[in-house]
Formats: structure tokens, C-alpha cells, sequence
């Protein structure tokens, strides 16, 4: 081979190279998805969302069924409303749980939804009634040592 046709090759090796890690950085940061299922869209109001971002999945028993669509404050309530974009092909009933979670100790933040029972589905637009916001680790944190701080009386 000649001199030329090695920094072609090479070129075309850096080319990829960069392509997939514009590629991976998209897919990391949920910016880039390559289903374009259609969907519906429901809506969520929490006390706190802790660090849910735009594009987040929303699963059910572990499953990506949607993403979140966007996040907004309500001034009126004082809470976050998240719009969630669910997959034509699930279904969830009125009386769904819709929890804020975390996958691990400092995972990505998601929505969960845990069906019930209820025979009505929720249409395009509905809103889940039921719903359980973020658990805040400095929240517990504090709450366990006011509560050590605050127990006059014990052995410490």
C-alpha cells in the first residue's frame, strides 16, 4: 500500500471514530432516540421531582413505555407537572401510581408507573391522580439527625 491510501484509511477510521462518540454522547444525554412510536400523552403533578430531566424514560415493571415530554411549575399549587408521552401500545388504568425513582444510588432519575385495577384507561391528555414524588437523600439525612438531636434523654 501506498502512502496516500494509508491516510485514507486512517481518515475514514477517525471519521467513524467521531461519528460514534457524537452518537453515544446523544444517546447517553437521551437526546437521540430511534423509535418514533406514536403516542399519547399524560400528565402528573409531584411535590418534587428531584433531578428529572426532559427525555427521561418512563417505565412500567422495569419497561420503557414512554419518555417525559416536559416539566413545568404550576404557581397555582406550588408543584412540577410532567407531561409524560406513553407508547400507543400500553394502556394504564385511572387509579395508575406514578413515582418519581432512581435507578441506584446515583443512577438516572425516571418515572414509574404501577397499574391498578381500575377498568377505565386513561385517555390522551388525562392526568394521574395518584402520585409519589422523589426521595431527597439530604432530606433524610437531616430528618434522621434532627430527630437523633432532638431525643433528649438517650445514651448517644
Amino acid at each position: 500500500m501506498n502512502r496516500s491510501a494509508i491516510d485514507l484509511w486512517v481518515g475514514i477510521f477517525v471519521a467513524i471514530g467521531f461519528g460514534a462518540i457524537i452518537f453515544l454522547a446523544l444517546k447517553v444525554g437521551n437526546l437521540v432516540t430511534l423509535d418514533s412510536t406514536p403516542g399519547y400523552h399524560l400528565d402528573a403533578s409531584f411535590d418534587n421531582i428531584g433531578g428529572l430531566k426532559l427525555r427521561a424514560p418512563v417505565k412500567a415493571a422495569g419497561v420503557v413505555v414512554g419518555r417525559v415530554d416536559r416539566v413545568r411549575f404550576d404557581p397555582n399549587m406550588y408543584r412540577a407537572i410532567v407531561t409524560m408521552s406513553v407508547d400507543q401500545g400500553y394502556q394504564f388504568s385511572k387509579d395508575t401510581i406514578a413515582s418519581v425513582l432512581t435507578s441506584g444510588l446515583l443512577g438516572e432519575v425516571y418515572i414509574g408507573l404501577d397499574a391498578g385495577g381500575d377498568t377505565q384507561m386513561l385517555a390522551d391528555g388525562g392526568m394521574v391522580t395518584k402520585t409519589q414524588s422523589a426521595v431527597v437523600l439530604e432530606k433524610l439525612i437531616g430528618q434522621f439527625l434532627f430527630d437523633k438531636a432532638g431525643t433528649p434523654g438517650e445514651a448517644k
